[in-house]
């Protein structure tokens, strides 16, 4: 009986949850482009968002994202399905580099991001393997500074490539952020401290950086 109790009383609270899932229709009229380039397309019979970075933005780990409209987020989880491919005018460096941007300020001066290099998760090299997953801080905690400062706590290895469907899930709580790809049980990566602190809030974006044409879809946000 306290079992089936139980059982009851976890069904509940998932259900619970997932009434305040919100889809966003990644639709013009929903989505801002911020130094970056947006259009509506369709790939593998979905329509989807293509974002391309503003080509005349040099920096890296900047503001480069379509942020959406009217949405406010601190707590909860954020879903979406990205595809990346390497720009014609792509360097050798660039690794398809495509993302989440959470907890913008209206300013777009702050905010924290966790994005993915799917040419490093198949790389024939351990030490790219291991810089497959980034998360950084705009404006003061950029890759190469947390990479200095903390080696391999705020990157991690997956499984990835170009070209293909990934699904990022980000659960945000407080000063902790864990990713999941591809429906994966367990993190992928783990953030046990968000640069921006507990009480950040803002909104969300679909970020990409330098020789990328990224794909997004099947946007999902769950505020707690």
């Amino acid at each position: 009986m306290e079992t089936l109790k139980f059982a009851l009383i976890i069904g509940l609270l998932l259900f619970t949850k997932s009434l305040f899932a919100q889809t966003i229709k990644l639709e013009a009229g929903q989505l801002e482009a911020h130094q970056t380039y947006m259009s509506i397309e369709k790939l593998m019979g979905k329509q989807v968002l293509r974002v391309e970075k503003d080509s005349t933005l040099k920096a890296v780990d900047e503001p480069t994202y379509v942020r959406i409209k009217g949405l406010d987020f601190q707590d909860g989880v954020i879903e979406v399905k990205v595809l990346s491919r390497l720009l014609k005018t792509a360097r050798p460096s660039d690794r398809g580099f495509i993302g989440v941007a959470f907890r913008i300020d209206e300013q777009h001066s702050k905010f924290e991001g966790i994005y993915i290099r799917p040419t490093n998760g198949r790389a024939d090299d351990q030490v790219r393997r291991n810089h497959s997953i980034q998360y950084f801080s705009y404006p003061n905690f950029k890759f190469d500074r947390l990479r200095k400062e903390a080696p391999e706590t705020f990157e991690s290895y997956a499984d990835m490539g170009l070209n293909e469907w990934i699904t990022m899930r980000i659960e945000v709580k407080g000063k902790e952020a864990k990713l999941f790809l591809n429906n994966s049980k367990y993190p992928v990566l783990l953030v046990k401290d968000l640069k921006l602190g507990d009480k950040a809030s803002g909104g969300i974006g679909l970020w990409v950086d330098v020789g990328t044409e990224g794909y997004f879809r099947d946007l999902k946000v769950i505020k707690e």
